[in-house]
């Protein structure tokens, strides 16, 4: 099983990269939304699916959610177009922005949708609306912070991200939640920076990338699906230390963009936040050490006619991938010293 995108699908898929070049490369308000809303309607036909209930449920809250969000961004640039000179307003203005591109890509406390909305989406969309469609609002949200209410957003969204992935057995939810703990970093990141945060949403994209693609060849969508398959124990092990990369872990990949945004806090006093998103990390990593060891060590029965055989190369380019996560710790060593 691989990624199939129909050729009908691709001018969608085009429409959707298109939008979020417009929004970021608009010079005005207005065609940040208009970007916006192009994106909206090039990425519900991709979701929507007549055969699939699941499917046709996601891709409506999808639309009903961003709709709000779209009207809630639309009314508050018509807000600051007539309160322009009046900089009381300022704030208020603002935090309505921020609060309207944050339920966009589905940050707490705007979250409710999202983890339904992937619960019912294929791993292809769900790769899509956890990487790409967080590129336009991350970036608009940059031209217009309200500093104290980010790192409100960034604290709420590492406590819900940690705490939502308690007793998931879905591993959609379970990456849902590990999204919005990863959106908490990703804001703390464009605080700092924009190639930071680059850096970061690249470094991420491609941990999940890879999570998706094997999650979608062995058609696993639940916990025990991964601890009764019979798939190669070395392409496991490489797979399962995306895992821990995408926890953070210090010997791996995913820990350099964490340990710079770690850095820049301590120098800059921000030490609740940091012990905050650290400990909050760490709660994600008991997540997945649990899933690891489950898969790895207990003795469940397995059906000799479920083997799997992998024909598939590109699981080897993977395996590749995942060895270069073994360098986080040598990368972070030469750039700091």
């Amino acid at each position: 099983m691989y990624f199939h995108i129909n050729s009908n699908k691709m001018f969608f898929y085009f429409m959707l990269m298109f939008s979020s070049l417009i929004s970021i490369s608009s010079n005005s308000w207005f065609g940040c939304w208009i970007g916006l809303e192009i994106n909206l309607l090039s990425f519900i036909p991709l979701i929507s699916n007549s055969f699939n209930m699941m499917s046709s449920e996601a891709s409506l809250k999808y639309f009903l959610t961003q709709s709000i969000a779209s009207i809630n961004f639309l009314f508050t640039i018509i807000m600051k177009m007539i309160f322009f000179k009046n900089f009381e307003y300022n704030n208020m203005i603002s935090i309505m922005i921020n609060s309207s591109l944050l339920m966009k890509m589905g940050a707490v406390p705007f979250h409710f949708w999202f983890p339904n909305v992937v619960e019912g989406l294929s791993w292809m969309n769900n790769f899509i609306l956890m990487t790409w469609q967080k590129i336009a609002p991350m970036i608009l949200l940059s031209y217009y912070l309200n500093y104290n209410y980010m790192y409100i957003i960034i604290i709420l969204n590492a406590i819900i991200g940690a705490i939502g992935g308690f007793n998931q057995t879905s591993l959609r939810k379970l990456l849902a939640f590990s999204s919005i703990n990863n959106l908490g970093w990703m804001i703390m990141s464009i605080l700092i920076s924009e190639n930071l945060w680059m850096f970061y949403l690249i470094l991420y994209s491609l941990l999940i990338s890879m999570m998706c693609f094997i999650f979608n060849m062995f058609n696993m969508f639940y916990m025990n699906q991964l601890y009764n398959s019979n798939m190669n124990y070395s392409i496991k092990f490489f797979f399962l230390i995306n895992f821990l990369s995408l926890g953070g872990l210090p010997p791996f990949i995913g820990f350099f963009p964490k340990w710079i945004i770690i850095n820049f806090m301590l120098m800059n006093n921000l030490f609740i936040i940091s012990f905050i998103l650290i400990m909050m990390s760490l709660i994600m990593l008991f997540f997945y050490i649990r899933i690891i060891y489950s898969s790895f060590m207990f003795n469940y029965m397995k059906l000799k006619w479920m083997k799997i055989f992998i024909k598939n190369k590109f699981i080897y380019i993977i395996n590749f991938i995942s060895l270069i996560s073994f360098s986080g710790l040598i990368l972070s060593t030469f750039f700091f010293y």
